[in-house]
């Protein structure tokens, strides 16, 4: 196998871990409290929280999965299967929640495997360098950080779908920019210790994981998952993937009649995620829904003598 193959199947096995650990924390994000909490002080109940931390264990196996295959691959190729996640999810939330897989999803994820595929193949990114210049890193901060800032600061004063978009943006464009940096780090520990310490790149790349888990954390309660789920995965390869050109001077390795193929791989490869990942956020809304739905018994089910346990689950089927 080539570096290119050991990178893609790396990438695989990390949207795989993020796919575990991103089922897992959205139930958590929806279930830990009922009141309004603010970014910081979601991500402090999640960590008091056993279920958000299994949901952790996968997201940094995703990311120590995405370094190493970060290593071998270039940011544009490894960001672009970061979007499998979707269809490792499928399968993982029907068994976890005993939903049924529609017909629609999987033609769905049919389409995006068939379309990342073309991507992959057909772009054949050039993975550039591993750390950009200082001036590029300026102009990157001065266009992103306000950018960012205006999402965050938007998000407090609209509400609903609007502020979920929002906060999906920063945690997207978060975790792309971490992304970018990981090739930075893995290059930079080859030094030791010392090497890495000194590194700017190292703690931007910790403030960027940590900006990603506590936004995508914040847009999942912020609204409805129909507009925050597909926002952040197909906000992470897009931004990911600019990162990689401006940065990094990635390129795409296609010519002539190539690029059209190209353009629509790309296409079909956003509009499938986008349909996919609004699916599977419908799909997770109705399931938490019915699971914090109160008791409601029928009056003539409310006497004194229901006490056997089976009365009340005949009771649930009654009213359900």
């Amino acid at each position: 196998m080539t570096k290119a193959d050991v990178a893609v199947v790396l990438a695989l096995l990390a949207a795989f871990a993020s796919a575990m650990g991103n089922v897992v924390r959205q139930r958590s994000a929806q279930e830990i409290t009922d009141k309004e909490v603010g970014h910081l002080e979601l991500f402090k109940m999640s960590v008091r929280d056993a279920k958000w931390w299994l949901g952790a264990l996968g997201a940094i196996a995703n990311y120590g999965l995405q370094a190493a295959a970060l290593a071998l691959g270039s940011v544009m190729m490894v960001t672009a299967l970061q979007v499998t996640a979707l269809l490792f999810a499928l399968p993982i939330y029907a068994r976890m929640t005993h939903h049924r897989v529609t017909r629609w999803e999987w033609t769905w994820a049919v389409l995006l495997a068939a379309a990342l595929a073309v991507v992959v193949s057909v772009g054949d990114p050039d993975a550039g360098a591993s750390r950009g210049s200082l001036g590029t890193w300026l102009v990157v901060a001065l266009v992103m950080g306000p950018t960012l800032l205006f999402c965050v600061l938007g998000a407090r004063f609209w509400s609903g779908s609007v502020a979920a978009v929002l906060l999906a943006v920063v945690a997207g464009s978060s975790l792309a920019l971490f992304a970018v940096l990981t090739k930075a780090v893995v290059e930079v520990v080859g030094g030791g210790i010392g090497a890495l310490l000194t590194a700017p790149e190292f703690y931007v790349w910790i403030a960027a994981a940590l900006a990603g888990m506590i936004f995508q954390q914040s847009s999942f309660r912020a609204g409805s998952l129909t507009a925050s789920l597909p926002t952040s995965v197909v906000a992470k390869p897009l931004v990911g993937s600019v990162l990689g050109v401006a940065v990094l001077g990635e390129t795409l390795d296609c010519h002539g009649p190539a690029r059209f193929v190209l353009v629509a791989g790309v296409v079909v490869v956003v509009v499938a995620t986008v349909a996919l990942a609004r699916g599977e956020a419908e799909t997770m809304s109705k399931s938490s829904d019915h699971a914090t739905r109160p008791l409601e018994l029928h009056p003539d089910d409310a006497s004194d003598d229901l006490r056997d346990p089976a009365d009340c689950v005949q009771a649930r089927g009654r009213t359900a």
